[in-house]
């Protein structure tokens, strides 16, 4: 069974907040697509949208890596929890 993880209110916040400026950068992209924007322009986008993208994965990932080892030091299921972890790492990594 997967456990939530609930976050402080203003770490949750700005998590929002990006997902919603790299939602806006996506849109953008479309835009540009259907303008038929130069590609070397739409290309730049994307590339812009990645980077925040992975800047956010990043992010999730050393939360996750805290609450599992946190997790694995307190509770007897800590194994499972590490587990979880190598298993969003390794998917990460490819």
């Amino acid at each position: 069974m997967k456990v939530k993880h609930v976050r402080p209110g203003l770490e949750k916040r700005a998590l929002i907040v990006r997902l919603r400026r790299i939602k806006g950068q996506v849109e953008a992209i479309e835009k540009m697509v259907e303008a038929d924007t130069d590609c070397s322009d739409v290309l730049m986008q994307v590339v812009s949208a990645r980077r925040a993208l992975k800047s956010f994965s990043e992010e999730m990932i050393e939360s996750h890596m805290h609450e599992c080892i946190e997790s694995a030091a307190s509770q007897s299921e800590g194994r499972r929890e590490l587990r979880s972890l190598l298993t969003v790492l390794k998917r990460y990594a490819v």
